[in-house]
């Protein structure tokens, strides 16, 4: 196994076009998993998550996508189900949306919610999906890790191979705030938008375990 590294992000404009750094899963461990440090802790009231994700584990079972956890709750987890629906669960039942499953070809992908309406949302590729009501009056809490990769069932550890992502994710940026319909579209087009309060892709630091290779693409 690759010894852990820390990797600071770095988008480059080359020739016109924006450089990032992915990262990709070849296969599935219990050992493999990327830790992400925020800008500020996770005392959310409000949300807006962001990635490109893209995987072949089509319908063969779920996939855990975005992982936060603190000693004694996952306070915010993305999951592809094992029927290809997309979820998000906070600190209990999950809302679940039956939309396009993913699949090889690149998927931007955007999580939406904020506590005073319950308003909890989708869009796929800056398709909005329908608006479901959801944990009300909660909040996410602090105090905990973000993990990529990897679906923690105690505060970094205690992994299955068979909920890990196999595939590439990027991109994954975070706002505590519910970002327009237009901004989501920009942001899946590669325009710039305000950057991630809470994670922001391009100058994220990140720490990786395991065989997870980080290379780069254009958006």
């Amino acid at each position: 196994m690759r010894l852990s590294a820390v990797l600071f992000l770095v988008s480059t404009l080359v020739g016109g076009s924006v450089t990032i750094k992915t990262l990709v899963f070849p296969s599935a461990t219990s050992t493999s998993y990327v830790e992400m440090v925020p800008l500020k802790p996770l005392n959310l009231q409000a949300f807006t998550l962001c990635m490109r994700v893209a995987t072949e584990l089509s319908g063969e079972r779920e996939v855990i996508l975005f992982a936060y956890r603190t000693q004694d709750f996952d306070e915010l987890n993305v999951w592809r189900e094992l029927d290809g629906r997309l979820s998000f669960y906070m600190s209990g039942d999950g809302v679940f949306f039956n939309v396009p499953q993913l699949g090889a070809l690149q998927t931007h992908l955007c999580v939406t919610w904020n506590t005073a309406s319950g308003a909890a949302t989708l869009f796929l590729d800056g398709r909005k999906s329908l608006t479901k009501i959801y944990r009300k009056n909660q909040r996410v809490r602090p105090g905990g890790r973000v993990i990529i990769g990897q679906d923690p069932d105690n505060y970094v550890g205690d992994f299955d191979a068979n909920q890990s992502l196999v595939g590439e994710i990027g991109d994954i940026s975070m706002w505590d705030s519910v970002l327009s319909q237009s901004d989501i579209q920009d942001l899946f087009s590669g325009k710039r938008v305000a950057r991630g309060n809470v994670f922001d892709w391009e100058t994220a630091q990140l720490k990786i375990h395991g065989e997870v290779e980080v290379v780069d693409v254009e958006l």
